[in-house]
C-alpha cells in the first residue's frame, strides 16, 4: 500500500512540473513575442523619424537662398531668416546664429544711413524665449555684429535689420571694437577692390556651449569665425577664427583653412561652387591665404562696425 502512494505521489509530481515548464515555456514564448514587437516598433519609429528628419531638410534646402554664400544645411536646429542685407541661420537653443551670409558688393560697402537713432530689437521672427537687450544689460558683453551695420548702410531698412538680435552674439568689447572691427573693415577693401566677395560669419563652440548670460540663456561663442570667397578672375577663399577675448593680435594670426572652420563648427561652406574648385579654396593653408588676399598687419581702430 505504501508504494502504491508513493508512485501516486511521483505521478502527481511529474505532472505538475510537466505544467509548470509548459507554461514557462508560453511565458518565455509570450516575452519573446513581446520584445520583438517592441523591437519592431521602435525600428519602425527611429525609420519614421529619419524619414521624416530627410524630408524635413530636403523642404528646408528648397526655402534656402541660393547664393554662393548660403552653407549647406546643417544637422542642428535652423531657422533660415532673409533679410535685405544679409541671411541668418538661427539655432533656437543657442539663441543666436549658426551663422550669418551674405554677398557684399562693392555698392554695399557705401552709404548714408545714421546709426545714431537705430536701436537693438529682439527678432520676433524667431521662437519666443529668444534673445533681449535685457540678456546683454550688465553681462559685460558687447551685441556683437554678426553681419556688420558697416556692410548695410546702403539701405535704411537693411540698416535698421542688422541691429535684430539675432544677427548678433555676446562678444567680447574689446574685440568686438578691435580686431574683428579691423577683420569686417578688410572684408570691405576687398569688396571694392574685387567688386564683390560673399562673407560667412557665426560663433565657434569647442566642447559645446560652456557659458550663457541672462534670463535666456544667451549662448556665449569661445570664438567667432569669418570665411570670406572671391571669385572675381579665378576663385580663392579665406578664413579666420577669433577667440572672443580682449587680446590685440597681428590679424595674419587669425587666418585659418577652411577646411579647418568646417571642422571646428560643422559647417559645409560653398556647397554651390564645383567639387573642385571648393576642394582647392577650402584646403588653403595659412601662408598662402595671407599672400594671396594680401592681409597685413594693419589695425584700423576707427569703430565703424
Amino acid at each position: 500500500m505504501r508504494y502504491i502512494r508513493q508512485m501516486l505521489w511521483l505521478m502527481v509530481l511529474t505532472v505538475a512540473l510537466t505544467a509548470c515548464r509548459q507554461s514557462s515555456g508560453e511565458q518565455n514564448v509570450v516575452q519573446s513575442a513581446t520584445q520583438e514587437a517592441e523591437t519592431t516598433s521602435v525600428s519602425q519609429e527611429a525609420t519614421f523619424y529619419n524619414a521624416e528628419k530627410a524630408e524635413n531638410a530636403k523642404k528646408a534646402d528648397k526655402k534656402r537662398p541660393g547664393g554662393l554664400e548660403i552653407p549647406a544645411a546643417l544637422n542642428r536646429p535652423e531657422l533660415i531668416l532673409v533679410r535685405d542685407g544679409y541671411t541668418v541661420s538661427y539655432n533656437k537653443d543657442w539663441k543666436i546664429a549658426n551663422w550669418v551670409a551674405w554677398h557684399l558688393t562693392k555698392e554695399h560697402t557705401y552709404g548714408h544711413s545714421d546709426r545714431s537713432s537705430i536701436q537693438f530689437q529682439e527678432d520676433e521672427d524667431t521662437p519666443v524665449g529668444r534673445a533681449t537687450n535685457d540678456d546683454y544689460w550688465q553681462s559685460r558683453y558687447d551685441r556683437g555684429h554678426l553681419c556688420p551695420a558697416g556692410d548695410n548702410r546702403w539701405d535704411r531698412r537693411a540698416h535698421v535689420q542688422s541691429f535684430l538680435l539675432s544677427n548678433v552674439c555676446p562678444q567680447n568689447r574689446e574685440l568686438n571694437k578691435g580686431d574683428w572691427n579691423d577683420i569686417e573693415i578688410l572684408c570691405r577693401e576687398w569688396a571694392r577692390r574685387y567688386g564683390e566677395v560673399y562673407v560667412v560669419t557665426g560663433p565657434v563652440f569647442y566642447d559645446g556651449v560652456k557659458k550663457t548670460i541672462g534670463r535666456n540663456s544667451v549662448a556665449v561663442p569661445d570664438a567667432l569665425f569669418k570665411v570670406v570667397l572671391c571669385t572675381k578672375n579665378y576663385a580663392r577663399a579665406i578664413g579666420f577664427v577669433v577667440p572672443n577675448q580682449g587680446r590685440h593680435r597681428d590679424i595674419r594670426s587669425y587666418v585659418t583653412s577652411i577646411d579647418d572652420i568646417e571642422q571646428m563648427t560643422g559647417i559645409n561652406f560653398f556647397p554651390k561652387l564645383k567639387p573642385d574648385t571648393e576642394r582647392r579654396v577650402e584646403a588653403a593653408e595659412q601662408d598662402d591665404m595671407v599672400s594671396d588676399w594680401g592681409v597685413k598687419a594693419r589695425y584700423y581702430h576707427n569703430f565703424d562696425n
